[in-house]
């Protein structure tokens, strides 16, 4: 019996080294990959040939990207780590990034408004069948259509100003902890968060999301478990397939574009992930002083401060 238990734990410690060897060779080929990509882009790049279609949508849900993702995200660290105004310049960028695209997409709000005002009227007032905008070959689509496309602005506004909303503190959170201790040890609980939940849950819906938007947009429809051969088999009978089919009718035909918004979300989510890590790390480091540094929050103006919220 002894010796059975003392079999299993060399099993699973020599199945812990191989784990740990398999992502040391990943990282070190991660140089490699990343360099062939780089000097080869007609490879994955010219869509005019099939192959290099099916070889964009290997890699980008492949072992091979990740790596390179997280590789990049080590050397950037360290460099972070030893030159913080570097570390402070990606945090800008990113959270820049953020608020800039959800400040321009959250309008999309407004014109979910417009336009469901617009087709209240055409119904009861004019009770007109469809909507016709533009002039010479006008843009005419029934009514119905128009009304479930308000579904893509609300997914505009949901996927696009996540991360917009995250820097400015919008999200609603339930607190048991976090509030009652010490400053340092907030920012190493924020810090625990974004490498622990926020990063490996973007990943999963990246991984996910990647297979899910690409199988509504060609034929023969890839998969997650395909390796680069099979889908270059693939290609030779590839066409393009883009998603046309509405709930109803005469409804919405552009229900692929949710399938991008997903992809988009967790790679928006994935690379503030990253700026809240950073962020929260070098507040740890530099201590009370530095907490909002440089961050762009928006304001309603001088004397508004108590409209805008306690975060």
């Amino acid at each position: 019996m002894q010796e059975t238990s003392t079999a299993g734990f060399g099993q699973i410690l020599a199945s812990m080294g191989d784990g740990v060897v398999w992502i040391f060779q990943n990282i070190a080929l991660a140089f490699y990959n990343f360099g062939y990509a780089v000097s080869n882009p007609s490879l994955w790049l010219d869509w005019s040939d099939k192959q290099a279609i099916m070889r964009f949508v290997y890699y980008g849900g492949s072992v091979e990207f990740f790596f390179v993702v997280f590789t990049t995200f080590l050397i950037v660290t360290a460099i972070g780590m030893w030159k913080r105004n570097f570390m402070w310049a990606i945090v800008r960028g990113l959270e820049g990034f953020a608020n800039t695209t959800g400040r321009f997409f959250a309008w999309a709000g407004l014109l979910m408004v417009l336009q469901q005002v617009i087709i209240v009227f055409m119904q009861r007032i004019f009770t007109r069948p469809d909507i016709v905008f533009g002039f010479g070959v006008p843009l005419q689509f029934d009514i119905s259509w128009y009304a479930e496309e308000l579904k893509l602005y609300n997914a505009l506004v949901v996927a696009l100003c996540a991360s917009y909303t995250f820097v400015q503190g919008g999200h609603v959170r339930v607190d048991l902890v976090y509030a009652g201790v010490k400053y340092r040890t907030k920012k190493m609980i924020d810090m625990f968060g974004a490498l622990v939940f926020m990063l490996p849950a973007a990943t999963l819906i990246w991984l996910y999301g990647w297979f899910f938007m690409w199988r509504h947009l060609i034929v023969p429809k890839p998969s997650a478990s395909d390796q680069l051969e099979r889908l270059l088999l693939k290609a030779r009978a590839l066409r393009w397939n883009v998603e046309t089919i509405g709930f109803s009718p005469n409804g919405f035909s552009g229900y692929f574009l949710f399938k991008i918004l997903l992809v988009a979300f967790a790679g928006m989510i994935f690379l503030h992930g990253i700026a809240f890590f950073y962020r929260s790390y070098l507040e740890w480091k530099e201590g009370p002083e530095s907490e909002g540094k440089y961050l762009d929050k928006d304001t309603l103006g001088e004397g508004e401060e108590a409209y805008e919220g306690t975060h």
